[in-house]
C-alpha cells in the first residue's frame, strides 16, 4: 500500500499597521488556499492558518482583524503592545506560527497569496529554506522609490559584500524551523532578512507578478524609508566599520603627502599661499569627515547597547479589548452576593 503524502501546510504571516480597508479583500483571497490547492507543478498544500499581527496603526485595524477572527476560524490575531515596525511584527507573527512553511505578505494587496505555490515549488525542486518573489514586473511605486530602493540594495551589497540584499522581498515562503529559530533570537534593530541569511542554507527566488495596491495611502514616508534603509545597514555586517578605517588611512596619507610636498617646496625656496580662509575650509571639512564617521561607529555602538541591555525586538500581549483595559466596553458585570461596589 502506497503511503499517502500529507500535503504541505503553511502558516501565513501578515504585519497589519495600516490594513482596515485592505484586510477583509487579503483574507477573502487566502480564504481559497484553506481547504487545499495544488502547486503549479501539482504539489499538495494548504493554508493552516493566518496571523494578522496588529502593529498599532492609525486606522481601525484592530476592529477589523477582531472581526475576521470571528467570521474564519483559521485567522488569529497577534497583538503587540505598541508600535515595533514592520519587521518586529513580522517576526512576532513568525515566532507565534507553528506550521511546517511560513509565508510573509504585505497587507496593501500588491502580492498575490495565490502565488505561494509557485514559491513552494522553487523551493522543493531547488532545495531552498528560503524564497523570495521576485518581480518580473516593476512595482507599483513611484519612479524615485524605485530607483532608490535598488540603489540602497546595491549599496548594502557593497558594504556587506554580497549580492544578497538584492533578492530581498516582504513576500517570502521559508521553512516553519528557520524561521522560528530566527525569531527566538533575533535582537533588536536586527533587519529580519539579514538574519535569516545567517541561517538559511540555500536562498532563491520565485518569478511573482505584481499587483496594483489597494487603494490606502502607503505606510512608508521618507523618513520611515530612510531609517529602513540604515537599519539595513548597521546590520548587514561590519563592513561600513572597515570603510571608515580605509577613509582615514587614505586621509592620513593625503595628510603626510601634503606636508612633503610643502617640506620640499619650502627647500627649494618656493612659496605657498597662505589664508585664514582656506585653513578654516580644511578645518571644517576634516572635522566633518571626522564627525560623520564617528556617528556611523556610534550607531554601531547603540545597536550593541541594545542588545546588551535585553531591549526586546517586540512585545506580544493579549488583545487588549478582551483584557482589563477593555472592560469599559463589556457589557456583562459581575457583582458578588453580599458586597456592594460604590458607583
Amino acid at each position: 500500500m502506497t503511503p499517502v503524502t500529507p500535503p504541505h501546510s503553511i502558516s501565513v504571516v501578515v504585519p497589519v499597521y495600516r490594513g482596515a480597508e485592505t484586510l477583509p479583500a487579503l483574507v477573502a483571497e487566502i480564504q481559497s488556499l484553506v481547504d487545499g490547492f495544488r502547486t503549479p507543478h501539482g504539489r499538495a498544500a494548504r493554508v493552516a492558518e493566518v496571523l494578522l499581527v496588529h502593529d498599532h496603526g492609525p486606522d481601525a485595524s484592530a476592529s477589523v482583524i477582531r472581526e475576521l477572527e470571528q467570521l474564519h476560524s483559521f485567522v488569529r490575531g497577534i497583538w503587540l503592545s505598541r508600535n515595533f515596525g514592520q519587521h518586529a511584527a513580522t517576526l512576532a507573527g513568525i515566532a507565534s506560527s507553528g506550521e511546517e512553511w511560513i509565508s510573509t505578505i504585505d497587507e496593501d494587496g500588491q502580492y498575490d497569496p495565490g502565488q505561494i505555490g509557485i514559491m513552494l515549488d522553487v523551493a522543493m525542486e531547488e532545495q531552498a529554506s528560503l524564497v523570495y518573489a521576485h518581480p518580473v514586473n516593476e512595482a507599483p511605486h513611484s519612479f524615485f522609490r524605485n530607483v532608490t530602493s535598488r540603489t540602497s540594495k546595491r549599496i548594502v551589497d557593497v558594504l556587506s559584500g554580497g549580492k544578497g540584499a538584492r533578492v530581498y522581498h516582504s513576500f517570502r515562503l521559508m521553512l516553519g524551523e528557520t524561521g522560528r529559530s530566527v525569531a527566538a533570537y533575533a535582537g533588536q534593530g536586527v533587519y529580519l532578512d539579514v538574519a535569516l541569511g545567517w541561517v538559511a542554507d540555500d536562498i532563491s527566488t520565485a518569478p511573482i507578478r505584481l499587483r496594483e495596491e489597494f487603494d490606502r495611502p502607503s505606510g512608508y514616508n521618507l523618513r520611515r524609508l530612510l531609517s529602513h534603509f540604515w537599519r539595513l545597514v548597521l546590520t548587514s555586517g561590519t563592513r561600513g566599520l572597515r570603510v571608515v578605517s580605509v577613509v582615514g588611512a587614505i586621509l592620513a596619507a593625503l595628510g603626510l603627502v601634503t606636508a612633503i610636498v610643502l617640506a620640499v617646496n619650502r627647500v627649494a625656496g618656493g612659496s605657498w599661499p597662505q589664508g585664514w580662509a582656506s585653513l578654516m575650509v580644511a578645518v571644517l571639512v576634516i572635522g566633518g569627515i571626522v564627525l560623520f564617521f564617528l556617528g556611523i561607529i556610534a550607531e554601531y555602538v547603540g545597536v550593541v547597547v541594545n542588545q546588551a541591555m535585553g531591549r526586546p525586538p517586540y512585545l506580544i500581549i493579549s488583545d487588549p479589548d478582551r483584557g482589563p483595559l477593555g472592560r469599559d466596553s463589556q457589557t456583562t458585570a459581575f457583582t458578588p452576593e453580599g458586597k456592594d461596589f460604590p458607583k
